[in-house]
């Protein structure tokens, strides 16, 4: 199997600040750890429908997992998939078999967000935005409107007060950062409990629930039930 190619200091726009640091166990090289800034290129506009999905995928520390993944992307017809619980160490990208890996982790090998996109959309793709190990931005040039991403591992609802506040706060710093006109796609892991009581103030893909134990209800939270949260869709 063929290294992947890792790109580094071209991701990085001028005046960043990045350091080089060792790569968790299932990667053999180095990535530049970016602190949260924006990384932007040139990019070709998108007419067709996309197929988006998210994943959580527990790991990509193990050999030969993140080739597994793209030929699952491959056989489902995937053109952008979400990642949740990457657990890679700091923030970039990777190029191999016509895929862009965009991630971004923590200085520890947990927790950990990215977005895999094929080879079409890799050439949509106009930037992305590492926020933290929890929420990840991707900006794909569309036409007539732009689409962004925004991947996320939410808390679990046993997480303390200062977790969940800076988790949200993170989606709060990102999603100024898209244009009104253009569509918005939240999507990830938010460790949300399911229960049967019907809600009408989230706008989630299929039927709305509420669960009281989960940390996405209760009056504290009534100003983070925004924005759109899915699986699989097409755009």
């Amino acid at each position: 199997m063929s290294r992947p190619k890792i790109k580094s200091k071209n991701d990085v726009k001028e005046g960043s600040c990045f350091k080089s640091i060792p790569v968790s166990s299932g990667r053999e090289s180095y990535v530049t750890q970016v602190t949260p800034d924006r990384h932007q290129a040139t990019a070709r506009k998108l007419k067709d429908k996309l197929n988006i999905a998210t994943w959580n995928i527990i790991t990509l520390l193990q050999k030969g997992k993140l080739e597994n993944i793209k030929q699952e992307m491959e056989r489902m017809k995937l053109n952008i998939l979400g990642l949740s619980e990457v657990r890679w160490k700091g923030a970039g990208k990777i190029t191999s078999g016509g895929h862009e890996s965009i991630y971004s982790g923590g200085t520890e090998s947990e927790k950990g967000v990215g977005i895999i996109v094929d080879q079409t959309v890799t050439k949509a793709t106009k930037g992305y935005w590492a926020l933290s190990d929890r929420v990840l931005l991707v900006k794909i040039a569309g036409k007539p409107v732009d689409l962004n991403i925004i991947q996320v591992y939410a808390p679990t609802a046993n997480s303390n007060d200062e977790d969940l506040d800076k988790f949200y706060n993170e989606l709060d710093t990102a999603k100024p950062q898209c244009k009104s006109q253009d569509p918005l796609i939240i999507m990830g892991d938010f460790n949300a409990k399911i229960g049967t009581e019907k809600v009408d103030d989230i706008k989630i893909t299929g039927q709305n629930y509420k669960e009281t134990s989960s940390h996405l209800s209760g009056p504290r939270d009534e100003k983070r039930k925004t924005g759109t949260y899915g699986n699989n869709r097409k755009v």
